[in-house]
């Protein structure tokens, strides 16, 4: 076991048992860090969740242009744009709202004393722009040149 793991070790044990940090939340309830924790990974994997069905519908959409999408009647290739158009917008807000919790839970954990996970966590919270950015603007991207491979 390396001095790293020993503090990442104790540190571990110290969230189970820890005290209140960060602010005040609504109604005045102090949040503990191990609330936080358990707030930053169930935001976490909505944000997996939230990402896998656009995922599936882009990659089953390219099998189905293959397949010969393109050459099927108009009224099929605008369901089928519908159907990527309405799981792209609601995977995209899942996405944004999951993302906005997990910065929430990694602010207040970077505002007080935190263990080394806690730390981490509020370390890894500045990157979660790239989520609710990035990711649906690569959406949209996407979504174009599907569209121009069904309607031109």
């Amino acid at each position: 076991m390396l001095a790293g793991d020993v503090n990442l070790l104790y540190s571990t044990v110290d969230v189970i048992g820890s005290s209140p940090v960060g602010p005040t939340g609504r109604g005045g309830t102090i949040v503990s860090e191990t609330e936080l924790i358990a707030v930053w990974n169930r935001a976490r994997r909505d944000l997996i969740l939230s990402q896998l069905a656009p995922t599936a519908l882009l990659g089953f959409s390219i099998l189905l242009m293959i397949l010969g999408l393109a050459d099927a009647d108009l009224a099929v290739r605008f369901a089928a744009a519908g159907i990527l158009l309405a799981s792209g917008v609601l995977g995209a807000v899942a996405q944004y709202s999951a993302a906005s919790e997990a910065q929430a839970a990694g602010r207040e954990l970077s505002s007080a004393e935190a263990s080394v996970v806690g730390g981490r966590i509020a370390a890894s919270a500045r990157w979660l722009w790239i989520v609710k950015f990035v990711t649906p603007a690569i959406f949209v991207l996407i979504f174009g040149a599907l569209l121009v491979a069904l309607f031109l």
